[in-house]
């Protein structure tokens, strides 16, 4: 699973054509994004999960643009490779940076006993991964746009889509409310059709076999 959603991503990025695509991909492999997990405890919150996510988050946009595609005014006719990098790109800053992962095993202290005073920590099935608390920023959103446009170029609407895609969900909700965008609204539908529905049923199948 693992390697086929890997080569379906980098698939799909190199498909956009943008230039120095290759040297993202190659940060990505090198700092965690096809091994990290997305959340914390509550989807995908395993190895990998960020990738998976990313990449159904760009199969959910890629229907809802079939769908309502047809229907836009011409002049706000949403470009297939700007739905690809707002997709797959939109939680890229989950992997960390600066060095450091944004999620660290959740690990706690075991409990001791006469027979042994001081047991090993142990990671928590509950809540198995935490934000990195070494990193000063928490906003992923903006991380995500910072690591992309180290390497690519991003249209406008597309950085505006990854800033938004958490919509009244996000820290800015304030400055967003009344200026959403045709492919920021796509993204952020897409995103929550994939954490709040298509993996629960991933979530809980991946737990089942831990």
């Amino acid at each position: 699973m693992a390697e086929s959603c890997r080569k379906e991503i980098v698939d799909l990025l190199n498909s956009t054509g943008r230039e120095n695509m290759d040297q993202l991909i190659s940060h990505m492999d090198e700092n965690g994004f096809f091994t990290s997990p997305c959340s914390g405890s509550y989807h995908l919150a395993y190895e990998g999960g960020l990738a998976e996510h990313s990449l159904n988050v760009c199969r959910a946009a890629f229907k809802l643009l079939d769908t309502l595609g047809p229907d836009m005014p011409e002049e706000q006719k949403i470009p297939k490779e700007s739905v690809i990098i707002a997709s797959i790109l939109h939680d890229l800053g989950k992997m960390g940076q600066f060095g450091k992962p944004n999620y660290v095993p959740n690990m706690l202290k075991g409990r001791a006993t006469k027979a042994n005073p001081n047991p090993e920590p142990y990671q928590s099935e509950k809540k198995p991964f935490i934000t990195n608390p070494e990193l000063l920023s928490v906003d992923h959103e903006i991380r995500s746009i910072q690591i992309a446009s180290q390497f690519i170029r991003l249209e406008e609407e597309e950085s505006y889509a990854i800033l938004n895609h958490n919509g009244m969900y996000s820290n800015l909700r304030y400055a967003y409310s009344g200026k959403e965008t045709p492919l920021n609204l796509i993204i952020h539908w897409a995103d929550m059709w994939a954490a709040r529905v298509i993996e629960t049923g991933e979530q809980q199948d991946a737990g089942s076999n831990e």
